[in-house]
């Protein structure tokens, strides 16, 4: 019982869309309001009103029947679709939030990082901060102290550490605002989708953080779109689906099985709104899709057929050296191979604008069982400079059958590699020692008389 941390029992969330939003008030009508709103609320029971609903257009239910228990020290992810109530149901249990019905307990001293810069006042230091933060969550000075150039040194902005935070840009405030809320040990640290906010090298960095909390047996409850991230830090996932939970358990299951609905990515991806789909100014994507050797588009990949990545991409600005990059990223979180664009018609050739599709092949025997995250980059070279990034554009999941001509030949159990390539045996038997009598088997072993 004592090892319950976090306890949701029967949250619902309502929102009021199209109500109409007050002014903002000032300390002295805040706290008049708040001494007089009983005696409004008896006011409309008796004239029969029901709050404010006249001037309500719409009601959003974006929690509804919410209930789960956290143990000490699990990494638990929240997943779901954009509106599936994510966001929401982490500012409830910060307490940013009230939920209209049920309750949320929490042990422990805890650590939100729900926006950039959430907790940091504008007008205050870097420096100002950290210890404002340390202070909110009841640490003494003497222990903010002994984390502080730690902070400093994750966070890259020694040089900006005396400056109000307003002036930061918004990857300095993540930057500090993600090393002050890891590294002030809180009991439970809840963090949504800030990661994206950073480069690729931050986020990496972060990832490593988190997964080192986990191991030091503090709780941490991630909420992302990132899901190989979640299948490489969380023990744990819950599925969110319009508010509702409709899947828990071990993370990697809980990923595959939003992958492969309709809610999460599939084996195709197409954008038909230029403005919405990923990219820069010099390239940006059509559609992205995984393809059997016959031209099908699949979800479920056999280990013995090669499958192919085709990406379709436009080319708006001419005169650049372009590098497609394809990562293969399975569900503990590993990248567990790469492949760049080498294909000689271009490669380091100055590109025209256009629509192209550049198609990558993997070979049959390579992959290992599971599911495989597509995750794309984009880079030009001379210099070389980042276009853009696209995690978890596609997925499938590679199966294999029994039948012993794959790589895993007779062996029955599971196979824990990145990938398991079928690899060339010889085998030589020595009869007695004597080299004259030594055969050598390739292939296939035959009884010796």
């Amino acid at each position: 019982m004592n090892d319950i941390v976090i306890r949701a029992e029967k949250i619902d969330k309502l929102f009021h869309i199209g109500a109409k939003q007050g002014s903002y008030k000032t300390l002295r009508e805040t706290v008049t309001d708040g001494l007089t709103a009983p005696f409004r609320r008896i006011g409309k029971l008796l004239r029969g009103q029901a709050s404010g609903a006249s001037e309500l257009d719409e009601e959003l239910w974006a929690l509804k029947d919410v209930s789960f228990e956290i143990k000490r020290g699990e990494v638990v992810g929240f997943i779901g679709g954009n509106g599936a109530g994510k966001s929401t149901l982490l500012k409830i249990l910060s307490r940013i939030t009230e939920p209209t019905n049920g309750y949320a307990e929490i042990s422990g001293r805890v650590g939100s990082l729900l926006e950039v810069g959430t907790g940091f006042h504008p007008e205050l230091t870097g420096r100002e901060n950290i210890y404002l933060n340390g202070a909110i969550l009841g640490m003494k000075r003497i222990e903010i102290n002994t984390k502080f150039d730690e902070i400093v040194a994750f966070s890259e902005v020694e040089k900006f550490i005396d400056t109000p935070v307003k002036h930061y840009s918004s990857g300095m405030y993540l930057r500090l605002a993600f090393a002050v809320a890891a590294h002030l040990e809180p009991e439970i640290l809840l963090v949504d989708e800030v990661l994206a906010v950073g480069d690729a090298r931050f986020q990496k960095k972060c990832l490593n953080k988190m997964e080192d909390i986990g191991k030091e047996g503090r709780t941490v409850i991630f909420v992302s779109h990132n899901m190989s991230a979640v299948a490489r830090l969380c023990q744990r996932a819950i599925l969110l689906d319009r508010g509702i939970i409709i899947g828990t358990g071990p993370a990697h299951k809980v990923v595959s099985s939003y992958l492969l609905s309709d809610n999460g990515t599939t084996a195709e991806r197409v954008w038909s709104d230029p403005s919405r789909a990923p990219g820069s100014d010099v390239v940006r994507l059509r559609a992205v899709r995984v393809k059997t050797k016959d031209g099908l588009v699949t979800d479920m990949v056999d280990v013995l057929q090669p499958i192919a990545v085709e990406i379709e991409y436009d080319v708006l600005k001419p005169g650049y050296i372009l590098l497609p990059i394809v990562n293969f990223i399975n569900e503990a979180g590993v990248n567990a191979f790469e492949s760049n664009d080498l294909d000689p018609a271009w490669r380091r050739r100055r590109r025209p604008v256009g629509h192209w599709t550049s198609t990558v092949w993997i070979p049959e025997n390579f992959m290992s069982e599971g599911m495989l995250f597509v995750s794309l980059s984009f880079v030009t070279l001379d210099p070389i400079i980042g276009q853009f990034k696209e995690g978890n554009a596609v997925a499938f999941h590679v199966v294999d059958n029994m039948g012993g001509d794959s790589a895993r030949g007779d062996w029955p159990g599971e196979i824990d590699s990145i990938v398991r390539p079928l690899f060339e045996w010889n085998t030589k038997f020595n009869r007695g020692g004597n080299e004259a009598t030594n055969i050598e088997f390739s292939s296939t072993i035959s009884e010796i008389p």
